[in-house]
């Protein structure tokens, strides 16, 4: 996949490293109490385009690590692109999640009681892995086209 000879994930994966931290904060400040009711909508809109950023990343970097462009890559080279596959692939499970979580707590948003505390619990660990995923990922890919 490309636009005018650029492949399109180094393009597609900006959207990704901004979304992804940003729909994790937002999640974050959601949890606190006076936030509850502003942030609501802004965090599941964030959190879905986080995940539809990271997916159109992740499939993008799929075809463009299958292109013909990585068959000379060998040895610690191919390694970290190999790692940052890998953390590619949990990324995206883990803003799935995330974004599902984000999802059922908004339409539970006055829900007390046990489910409600569970969803909260889930929206926190949810934010804060894919803070950190993206940022792993991230990391990894910038080590394998820089480093």
């Amino acid at each position: 996949m490309e636009i005018t000879g650029v492949p399109l994930h180094p393009l597609v994966v900006h959207a990704a490293v901004v979304l992804g931290p940003l729909a994790a904060l937002a999640a974050l400040v959601y949890l606190v109490p006076p936030w509850h009711d502003r942030l609501r909508w802004p965090m599941v809109v964030l959190a879905l385009l986080a995940a539809g950023s990271i997916w159109a990343a992740y499939l993008t970097g799929e075809d463009f690590f299958d292109s013909a462009r990585f068959d000379g890559f060998s040895g610690e080279a191919l390694e970290k692109i190999e790692h940052h596959v890998e953390l590619a692939e949990t990324l995206r499970l883990v803003v799935s999640g995330f974004a599902i979580v984000a999802v059922l707590k908004a339409f539970a948003h006055r829900r007390g009681g046990f489910v409600g505390a569970l969803l909260s619990v889930l929206l926190l660990a949810g934010a804060v892995a894919t803070l950190v995923w993206v940022v792993l990922t991230g990391d990894a890919g910038a080590q394998a086209v820089w480093g």
